[in-house]
């Protein structure tokens, strides 16, 4: 499957496109106006958390320099950001029965304000893993069901105090790290984890799941909320943003052929599937028996059709191979390595990310085939291998950047254009450097350069390489929305399959992926090593585990 369409294609004069940031990766300030603990204030302060030491407290400093960051966004031209609210700035404790912050609702109204004000449209995510301490302290935090009272009152605080200006809403970002990298790995906060050498407490076998279940609980009541309540007088959107990555067979035999289809399953179908689709998948019924939560006919109703797009983050490609107990894996081992030897793509400074653009068009149309919903494209972005050691000037040449933005930016355009698919947006991980969880800071995703000592932001080549490419691909002059995704069932599509022996990469905290709109063309390309564009792939390490989201 070719990604390089013709020069003249455009995308919808009304696509969103910008970067994207959240709270605790930014704003720093983790003290000031009233704004309570998270989560991941403390644990960020554990020796061995973070691969450099280093917490949230200062981060990029963006609290303090907001309409900093906001001209910048102008400089670059964008007609959208995304950001993150912090719980706890909005309600310190967190509670449906807890006081209201009026100082961090004000913070965060001026910088909507100061977006509107700059012709830039907010797109808010209102849970980007940074949970009220209080609420862990209180009854586990996700662990218990009474979360799902206190996050929808908590969103409905959000749409009533900014809803007459915000029109396009993420519950949450990323659940499957809160559950996996959270209860399971132990890699993220609350740091839960089996393994007595991470964590005094946790169960990976139950916790995981239950969280998971609440977390789309969560989401499904905060999204009924917004529709009976606030959708009509508001006109806006609301939806969930899920991480998955493309999944690909290693070869062609049938037990690596099933096992990208269970590392979907786990890795998206976990989340997605009862959103959309209703129920889990049945191969974690199969493989987690009772320890897998289950819908009660009610609770179905609510989350079945809840989310009114799909939002997507995703940033590389896995060829999958049946084996292996790992169950946050679908009991799939991930590679990078092709049969013949060869990598699928440039390699990252994360152990768990190469560049393979064809795998991120195969996955729009595998989500759009599947699932029948618009899709907005919520994260996608690439760390340059060492750039935290290179001089300013090598570092702002951030050449491997730019080819991955090249590749994928050309597969928007295909897939929309080629494959018909309902591509809304794109965000680039990230307008900034800043904290990468347990990377600290040693890990740059920043489209823009930060000098931590001095604050100072310098742009990127690849920043001016996307602006630049938007610029020209967004028509100015509006025009129609196309109409909505196919109305038909979802397919269950044959998984492309790629050739030869591979190493396994270390990536125990990875989230696979998905399929191809041309499963066999794109699938030999990938085993004869012949992309037209650069490659790349992405995993997850069980030590400094990275998901810039």
């Amino acid at each position: 499957m070719s990604v390089q369409p013709a020069q003249t294609e455009k995308l919808p004069s009304d696509f969103l496109w910008g970067f994207a940031t959240a709270s605790f990766q930014i704003e720093g300030s983790t003290n000031a106006d009233g704004r309570g603990k998270s989560w991941w204030d403390d644990f960020a302060k554990l020796p061995g958390k973070t691969l450099d030491g280093r917490d949230g407290d200062v981060a990029t400093d963006s609290y303090n320099r907001w309409e900093d960051d906001l001209d910048l966004l102008v400089s670059y031209g964008v007609n959208s950001y995304r950001f993150s609210l912090a719980w706890s700035r909005i309600v310190p404790l967190g509670g449906r029965n807890d006081p209201v912050n009026e100082a961090g609702i004000q913070w965060y109204s001026n910088l909507i304000d100061g977006l509107l004000k700059r012709g830039i449209t907010p797109f808010v995510t209102l849970y980007h893993w940074d949970l009220p301490q209080a609420l862990y302290d209180r009854y586990g935090g996700w662990l218990g069901r009474e979360i799902v009272e206190d996050y929808v009152n908590y969103a409905k605080i959000c749409f009533q105090r900014f809803g007459d200006r915000v029109k396009f809403w993420l519950t949450h970002n990323e659940p499957w790290c809160v559950s996996v990298l959270g209860h399971g790995r132990g890699v993220f906060a609350p740091g839960r984890s089996s393994d007595r050498t991470r964590s005094p407490e946790g169960d990976s076998s139950t916790e995981p799941w239950i969280v998971g279940h609440n977390l789309i609980l969560a989401h499904a009541h905060a999204c009924k909320l917004y529709r009976e309540e606030f959708k009509a007088s508001q006109g806006g959107t609301i939806g969930i943003t899920l991480n998955g990555d493309m999944a690909l067979p290693y070869d062609d035999s049938p037990e690596n052929i099933a096992a990208a289809q269970h590392a979907l399953d786990v890795a998206i179908g976990w989340f997605a599937d009862p959103i959309y689709l209703g129920d889990y998948p049945e191969y974690m019924k199969e493989m987690l028996g009772d320890r897998l939560p289950r819908f009660t006919p009610e609770e179905r109703a609510v989350v079945l059709g809840s989310s009114e797009f799909y939002g997507m983050n995703t940033y590389t490609t896995n060829l999958c191979k049946a084996g292996g107990d790992d169950e946050f894996q679908g009991k799939v081992e991930y590679t990078f390595t092709r049969p013949d030897g060869t990598q699928l793509g440039t390699q990252a400074h994360c152990a768990w990310l190469q560049d393979y653009p064809e795998g991120f068009r195969a996955l729009l149309n595998y989500l759009y085939k599947r699932y029948s919903k618009p899709i907005y494209v919520t994260e996608n972005g690439f760390a340059v291998k060492d750039e935290n050691t290179m001089p300013l000037e090598q570092a702002l040449a951030d050449h491997d950047r730019v080819q991955y933005f090249k590749g994928n930016t050309a597969a928007i355009l295909a897939a929309v254009n080629e494959d018909g698919v309902d591509i809304r947006s794109y965000f680039a991980w990230s307008l900034l450097d800043n904290f990468e969880w347990a990377d600290g800071y040693v890990t740059r995703f920043g489209l823009t350069y930060v000098d931590y000592d001095t604050q100072e932001r310098y742009p990127k080549d690849s920043a001016k390489f996307v602006t630049q490419w938007f610029k020209e691909h967004v028509p100015s002059a509006p025009e129609p929305k196309k109409d909505q995704a196919p109305n038909k069932e979802p397919e269950h599509l044959e998984l492309p399959q790629a050739n030869g022996d591979a190493a396994e990469t270390d990536s125990a905290t990875t989230s696979p992926t998905v399929e191809t709109a041309d499963p066999t063309s794109a699938v030999k390309r990938v085993a004869n090593g012949d992309a037209t564009t650069t490659p790349t792939v992405r995993g997850r390490r069980p030590a400094a585990t990275h998901l810039a989201h």
